[in-house]
């Protein structure tokens, strides 16, 4: 389900979208969202090939002395590389050695492309020595014997740069040396852009993205279409093409490529009307990112409840993207969650480098047909469905967090009521004072992303605002003290009390009127005092 939008600035939102709050903010504004990968690398290897035992019985079958390892694999090095330039030379394509493994491959392919205006088909290929696990024969001064090595070193790789009949631009990298790894760079966007093309529906492209889609439910539908691929037999006649010699070399121990994926960039796109509509409320989506959400947060973000465990290491940081603008990246080791806009679209991005961290429900690996349980999530391309989830789960949860920042009004306006004592049944409130450390104190833990969802206690904020404590006396004068403050928010109506529970969540108004005090608190506070006096 997605949210839709056909050239108009309303949309119908599905009730079971968990973003759904970020774009029921900014309905007038937002004509879109489309999920779905960015950025995919994937892995070929040859599993068997990455253990001694295994090599050693690979030499044996192919009648390769260990002493001729190496004139045996230069050789296969030399016919691999050869293969490749016959390739060149029969597409009319070029083939570049780059003195320099950090020259811009991706960038040069581009270039090349602009130029001869290759539509379909091979780009170019680029040769470099880069750095690699590669197998090597090696004498043991202890044994007085040969060993087979897989140590780390450097060989040529091959790049093959494509327009891809139905992925659309991406490169192979190949090993040209033992185990000859092979990497696949693609991108969800361009291949969705294959996928509208065939089936008629209107679009407009910048770059990756798509600020305008005629048919977003559609769209969509060809997105998740995405994720039921057959990835080995997608990926052979592309392998066969640059790598012609695989057949002969896994011959002797009859091995095939196994996939997995190496990282994975999952974007959900939210696309506003205009970039004027989407550059409003940017700054104020910056500056709550960075302010308002920690550890705690980035772990629920990412589906991960209670405390930040020992080996955790969570960051947040914020920088220029490109002439994108600034984006902001949330990591939780390896795995990072952000946020960046591209134009007129609001791009909020989930990659995973280590799935290990999440689980999947599926059999065991050696026995498919065994008892299902939650397993560990594996780096294979099998697995990829569920990356998908949890990739869009945790954007999601991002962009409800961000729908507590709202710029449709002033400072002035949202904040002059709450900056006033009131009256309410009866009894008289004091007024807020954001400039005073207590009242800011309880603004930011009561905003806390945490509690975006399941809302906060007595108990929670009382948590974060005094230090632990065994006298039964003293804890309830904290609660009831924590009692009061919260009193006075529900007042000024800020928070409310959900119905049959001990629970608070913040309201509508209340995420306007924090979100609001808190950002000006941080930027200036002659904004405040001028309401305050």
């Amino acid at each position: 389900m997605v949210y839709m939008g056909i050239m108009a600035t309303t949309l119908n939102a599905p009730t079971n979208n968990v973003a759904r709050s970020f774009v029921q903010r900014h309905q007038h504004d937002v004509i879109g969202v489309l999920h779905g990968w960015d950025r995919l690398r994937l892995q070929g290897t040859l599993r068997a090939l990455y253990h001694p035992p295994v090599m050693e019985q690979y030499l044996r079958r192919a009648g390769v002395l260990w002493k001729d390892f190496k004139k045996f694999a230069t050789d296969l090095t030399g016919r691999v590389r050869q293969a490749a330039d016959t390739l060149a030379n029969e597409r009319g394509r070029p083939m570049m050695y780059l003195p320099s493994s950090s020259t811009s491959k991706e960038d040069l392919a581009c270039e090349i492309q602009q130029r001869d205006k290759v539509s379909s088909g091979l780009i170019a290929i680029f040769s470099c020595v880069e750095p690699g696990h590669t197998w090597a024969v090696r004498g043991n001064r202890a044994t007085k014997k040969l060993e087979v090595k897989l140590q780390w070193g450097k060989c040529i790789h091959l790049y093959f740069y494509w327009v891809h009949e139905q992925l659309g631009f991406l490169h192979l990298r190949l090993q040209t040396w033992f185990p000859f790894l092979i990497r696949i760079c693609l991108n969800g966007r361009e291949w969705l852009a294959r996928q509208m093309d065939a089936a008629g529906v209107a679009y407009r492209r910048e770059d990756n993205c798509f600020p305008w889609i005629a048919d977003v439910s559609r769209a969509q539908a060809l997105m998740d279409e995405q994720q039921r691929t057959d990835w080995p037999a997608l990926l052979r006649p592309v392998v066969e093409q640059c790598h012609p010699l695989y057949t002969e070399i896994t011959r002797p121990i009859e091995c095939q490529y196994y996939w997995t994926a190496n990282q994975s960039e999952y974007a959900t796109d939210v696309m506003f009307r205009d970039r004027t509509a989407l550059e409003r409320i940017y700054p104020a989506l910056v500056h709550h990112s960075v302010m308002s959400f920690g550890a705690e947060q980035v772990l629920r973000f990412w589906g991960r409840p209670g405390r930040v465990g020992v080996n955790d290491e969570v960051t947040t940081d914020r920088r220029r993207h490109g002439t994108d603008g600034v984006r902001v990246k949330h990591w939780l080791n390896r795995n990072s969650l952000k946020c960046y806009d591209k134009g007129s679209i609001l791009r909020d991005e989930a990659t995973i480098n280590e799935p290990k961290e999440f689980r999947v429900w599926r059999a065991p690996e050696n026995n498919p047909q065994g008892k299902k349980d939650w397993r560990v999530l594996r780096r294979s391309v099998a697995d990829l469905h569920r990356r998908a989830e949890v990739s869009r789960a945790a954007t999601e949860r991002h962009l409800t967090a961000l729908a507590a920042v709202h710029v449709q009004t002033s400072l002035a306006e949202e904040a002059a009521q709450v900056c006033r004592p009131l009256h309410r049944h009866g009894r008289r409130y004091r007024a807020l004072n954001p400039l005073g450390e207590a009242d800011a104190q309880l603004l930011t833990i009561v905003n806390r992303g945490e509690f975006a969802l399941n809302g906060f206690r007595n108990r929670d904020v009382r948590a974060r605002l005094y230090d632990a404590t065994e006298d039964r006396r003293r804890e309830h004068q904290q609660m009831a003290a924590v009692g009061r403050r919260l009193r006075l928010l529900r007042a000024h109506g800020l928070i409310a009390k959900v119905s049959k529970t001990h629970r608070y969540v913040v309201t509508e108004k209340g995420r306007r009127v924090i979100t609001a005090l808190l950002a000006a608190r941080q930027a200036s506070t002659e904004k405040l005092t001028a309401l305050a006096a």
